[in-house]
C-alpha cells in the first residue's frame, strides 16, 4: 500500500511539473530531464582556474545571484504549490556549486564596460549545464555580459518548498544568446517625475529579463529635471521643483548602477520640438512659447520649439547636447526630432526673418540644425538616435549609423528600411504601455487615448520584427523596446503599468518571434510572482486559479 501511495504521489508531481521553469526569456536551446535536484545549504558560486581574476562587478553579480537564490522563495505555480513533490525532493541529490569558466582564454572586461559598447559588438551568449547527479554545475561564457545573462538564467531554474531550493527537471543544458542586440525600455521622466529609487527598481527588473537598454526620455516641454553642467539655469527654472531633479551625481549613480546590471543608458533631449520649457530660462531660443490654442502649435501643451533657423540657437543646442552627452557612458544619444509643428515657425517673427535672410526653406533650416547637432555629438564620440520623422517626414541628412526609432506605426518600418537606416522597433500599435487609459486632456468627456486600445502582452509578443522586409533589410533591425509615456503615470503606478507587460518584448527580442502565447503564459505568471518577490509591484495577468492551472482559462479550453 505504501508503494502504491508513493507511486501516486510521484505521478502527481510529474503531472504538475512546470514545462519550462520560470525562465524568461526562453533560451535559444534548452533540454531538461526528470530528475529532482536540490541546492546544497552551503551552495557556492565559484570562478574556475581559467578565470582567476574576474572583474569586480562580475564578482558582485555572482553575489547578487546567490542572494536571489536564497531570497526568491518562489513556490511552483501548481494547485498544491509543490507539496506533492516533497517526497521526491527530500531524496534528491545536492548541487554544491556553480563554476564560471571561460570558453577560451581571454582578458575579461567589466560588465559595465561591455554594457555600453556599440550594439553590434556586444557578446551576451553563454552555455549552462546542471548535472542530474548533483555536484557542480558549469556556466561557460566568453564575456562578462555572457556570464551575467547566464547567472540570471540560473537564478530562474529553482523553486522553493519547505526551506528547500529545488528543481524537478535535472539534468539541464542551455545554449543561449540574443536574437537582437537592442532590447529596451523607455521611460519618460519629464511629464511626471520619478525618483532615482524608482528608476533603479526598473533597472533591476530589466536585468532580470535580460533587457539591455534604458532609453531615458529625461526632459520635454513640461519640465527639464536634468541638471546639465554649464546649463544649470534650465533645470533651475524648468524643473517642477528643486526636489524633482536629476543631479550629475544622480546621473552617474544611475548610469553605473545600470551598467553593472548589463544595461546601457541612452539619454534623449528631444529637439527642435518638445522644448517649450527652455523658454523659462532662454526665451530668445524658443518660438511660440506656450502659444494658444495649444493644439494648433503642438501635439501637447505647452507649445514651444527651438528656433532652428537661428545660428545662435543652433550653437546653443549643440553645446547643450554635447554637455549632456558627456554625462553618460553610452555611445548613443537621442536628439529626437518628432512632432515638429510648422505652424509654430510660420507664425514666429524671428524665424521668418532668419529664413528670409538666409534664403532657406523651413526644411533646409531643419537639415542644417540637425547636421550641426549631430556633428557636435559625433565630436564627443556619440552615435545619434532619432525618431522616424527625421527619415520619413523631413529630407534631413543623416549618417547611416544613425539609429531610427519607428514609433508612429509598425507599417512605417519598410519605408525606413528602404532608406538603409538601422531600426529600433518602438511602434505605438504594439509597444506603447500608456495606450487605452482614456484621454488625459481636460474638457473631453468622451475622449480616449489617441493610441487605443490597450496593448496587451500578447499583442506585443505576437510582433514580427522582420515582417515585410527583405533578408538584406532584416539585417537593419537592431531590436526594439516597450515605451512608457507618463501623462497618466507616476511613481504610484510605474510598476503596475509596466510589469510584466514589458517583459513580452524582452523575450521577443531575445528569443526571436513566433512564440506561442499559450505556452508563454505560464512562464510569464512565474515571472510576475518572482518580480513581486523582488519588490516590484507587477500586476497579475489572470485570476490565481488560472495561473495555477496552465491552459484552463484559454478561450478555447
Amino acid at each position: 500500500m505504501a508503494k502504491l501511495f508513493s507511486f501516486v504521489l510521484s505521478a502527481l508531481w510529474l503531472a504538475q511539473l512546470p514545462s519550462s521553469f520560470a525562465l524568461w526569456p526562453q533560451p535559444q536551446q534548452l533540454t531538461t530531464g526528470k530528475t529532482p535536484l536540490r541546492l546544497a545549504n552551503d551552495f557556492k558560486i565559484m570562478f574556475s582556474d581559467n578565470l582567476k581574476d574576474p572583474p569586480q562587478d562580475l564578482k558582485e553579480a555572482a553575489g547578487r545571484a546567490k542572494e536571489h537564490l536564497h531570497k526568491d522563495r518562489l513556490q511552483a505555480l501548481v494547485p498544491d504549490r509543490g507539496a506533492s513533490s516533497a517526497g521526491a525532493i527530500s531524496g534528491a541529490k545536492h548541487l554544491s556549486s556553480l563554476s564560471l569558466a571561460l570558453g577560451y582564454q581571454t582578458k575579461l572586461k567589466s560588465i559595465a564596460e561591455e554594457a555600453v559598447a556599440p550594439l553590434e559588438s556586444r557578446v551576451e551568449g553563454y552555455t549552462l549545464t546542471v548535472p542530474g547527479e548533483g555536484g557542480q554545475a558549469t556556466l561557460q561564457a566568453n564575456s562578462s555580459l555572457g556570464f551575467l545573462r547566464g547567472l540570471t538564467t540560473f537564478e530562474q531554474l529553482w523553486y522553493e518548498l519547505q526551506n528547500t531550493t529545488y528543481t524537478l527537471q535535472a539534468p539541464i543544458n542551455i545554449v543561449d544568446k540574443p536574437a537582437y542586440p537592442y532590447r529596451g525600455f523607455m521611460l519618460d521622466t519629464a511629464r511626471n517625475y520619478f525618483p532615482v529609487s524608482d528608476i533603479k527598481r526598473v533597472l533591476d527588473a530589466m536585468s532580470l529579463v535580460k533587457l539591455n537598454t534604458f532609453h531615458w526620455h529625461v526632459v520635454d516641454s513640461q519640465s527639464f529635471p536634468l541638471i546639465v553642467p554649464g546649463f544649470e539655469e534650465i533645470s533651475q527654472k524648468g524643473a517642477y521643483s528643486s526636489a524633482q531633479i536629476y543631479s550629475p551625481d544622480d546621473v552617474k549613480h544611475i548610469v553605473n548602477y545600470a551598467a553593472q546590471r548589463g544595461i546601457d543608458v541612452i539619454p534623449e533631449i528631444d529637439t527642435p520640438g518638445h522644448t517649450s520649457i527652455i523658454s523659462k530660462s532662454h526665451p530668445e531660443h524658443i518660438a511660440c512659447p506656450e502659444a494658444t490654442p495649444w493644439a494648433q502649435f503642438a501635439n501637447e501643451p505647452p507649445a514651444g520649439q527651438l528656433r532652428l533657423a537661428s545660428s545662435n540657437t543652433t550653437k546653443f543646442t549643440a553645446s547643450l547636447l554635447t554637455s549632456a552627452a558627456k554625462m553618460f557612458q553610452s555611445t548613443y544619444f537621442s536628439t529626437g526630432g518628432d512632432e515638429i509643428n510648422k505652424k509654430c515657425y510660420d507664425e514666429d517673427g524671428p524665424t521668418r526673418t532668419e529664413l528670409s535672410q538666409q534664403g532657406k526653406t523651413f526644411e533646409q533650416a531643419l537639415d542644417t540644425f540637425v547636421q550641426e547637432n549631430h556633428k557636435a555629438l559625433k565630436g564627443v564620440g556619440k552615435t545619434p538616435v532619432v525618431w522616424e520623422e527625421m527619415v520619413l517626414d523631413h529630407p534631413v541628412t543623416l549618417s547611416n549609423d544613425t539609429l531610427v526609432m519607428v514609433w508612429v506605426s509598425s507599417d512605417h518600418v519598410g519605408s525606413v528600411a528602404k532608406k538603409n537606416h538601422k531600426i529600433v522597433h518602438a511602434a505605438s500599435d504594439y509597444f506603447y504601455l500608456d495606450c487605452g487609459a482614456g484621454g488625459w486632456v481636460g474638457n473631453n468627456v468622451n475622449g480616449n487615448s489617441w493610441c487605443d486600445p490597450f496593448k496587451t502582452w500578447q499583442k506585443s509578443y505576437s510582433f514580427n520584427p522582420t515582417a515585410g522586409l527583405t533578408p538584406e533589410q532584416s539585417k537593419l533591425v537592431m531590436g526594439g523596446q516597450h515605451l512608457l509615456w507618463t501623462e497618466q503615470s507616476g511613481p504610484s503606478n510605474l510598476d503596475s503599468i509596466t510589469w510584466p507587460r514589458a517583459a513580452s518584448s524582452a523575450e521577443l527580442f531575445w528569443t526571436g518571434p513566433g512564440g506561442d502565447v499559450s505556452k508563454a503564459l505560464p512562464r510569464l505568471h512565474d515571472l510576475q510572482f518572482r518580480l513581486v518577490q523582488r519588490g516590484v509591484n507587477a500586476i497579475p495577468l489572470q485570476p490565481m486559479w488560472c495561473a495555477l492551472r496552465p491552459g484552463v482559462c484559454d478561450l478555447t479550453a
